[in-house]
């Protein structure tokens, strides 16, 4: 049952000696929520992203941070290289032409562009981005990134800067976190370098592009196409997109799977039975 007292009286009256705190991510993990739980010594998020904790703060209280690790990174994978062969193929486009019954007034639909061969960039080669690009190989694709720092046991071609690894693809899939460094780097700038042909695909958080800016690039046709995942104000959704036929637009599902829930609540559930054992987590955030 919730409580109706406010957040942080509940908090002063009943939870200042809690050690544990399960985080949803849409809970903002921050100094004044914090102050409220003095014993506080571990906040497990359920999820891969931390963006909404804030890990100075923790680290300086001696908070500990566990997440879902790559329990989730496949699925999203698999989303990532669904939307961009959407895009490319026009299978959502399309439906949408047969249903309104234009096939049969105003016969074929364009073509769309197959997948192999292609020019792909990474952004951020993590867990998730690493799966992108096996899926991208298996494609017959051409795989380059960006990422913190080079990785040196596989042959993908490392770009040192977003913009010059734009400037060499023609598509481009966002997978890294959002942090301070990473918010709108996707800008103008990077858009320009991507090109008229270029796609642009987003599973990562929405502020990682600039979205007004990704607008204005689409509404006229300064990139070729954008899938996306996630957005700067979810659920608000730039009204701009929805008459574009080149964009294809998914409610920040494609970590959401019954598999991947399973799997995240089996990774929380180890955090907490190690820290209360005072074991090591399962799966420390270490950035």
């Amino acid at each position: 049952m919730e409580s109706e007292l406010p957040l942080d009286k509940f908090l002063t009256t009943y939870a200042r000696s809690v050690q544990v705190m399960i985080s949803s991510p849409i809970t903002r993990v921050n100094a004044d929520l914090l102050r409220l739980l003095p014993a506080l010594k571990l906040v497990a998020t359920p999820t891969a992203g931390v963006n909404n904790i804030d890990l100075v703060e923790c680290r300086q209280r001696g908070i500990s941070v566990t997440t879902s690790g790559s329990e989730f990174s496949e699925d999203v994978a698999d989303i990532a290289i669904g939307l961009l062969i959407d895009v490319q193929r026009k299978i959502s486009a399309a439906d949408r032409y047969v249903r309104t019954r234009l096939w049969t007034s105003k016969g074929e639909y364009p073509l769309g562009f197959k997948l192999g061969g292609k020019r792909v960039g990474i952004v951020g080669l993590g867990n998730i981005g690493s799966e992108v690009a096996k899926r991208l190989e298996a494609f017959g694709c051409i795989v380059s990134y960006n990422s913190k720092r080079k990785k040196q046991a596989l042959p993908y071609l490392f770009y040192s800067n977003v913009h010059e690894l734009a400037a060499n693809t023609d598509a481009l899939i966002i997978c890294c976190a959002l942090t301070d460094q990473t918010r709108h780097m996707i800008n103008k700038e990077v858009l320009s370098a991507l090109g008229r042909e270029g796609v642009i695909v987003n599973v990562g958080r929405g502020a990682i592009i600039d979205e007004k800016e990704l607008v204005r690039c689409l509404v006229h046709g300064e990139i070729g196409g954008a899938d996306l995942d996630v957005f700067e104000n979810e659920p608000h959704v730039p009204q701009e997109l929805f008459a574009l036929d080149n964009v294809v637009l998914s409610p920040h599902k494609a970590a959401l799977t019954p598999e991947s829930f399973e799997r995240s609540n089996r990774i929380v559930i180890a955090n907490l039975e190690a820290f209360f054992s005072n074991k090591p987590s399962v799966s420390p955030f270490n950035g």
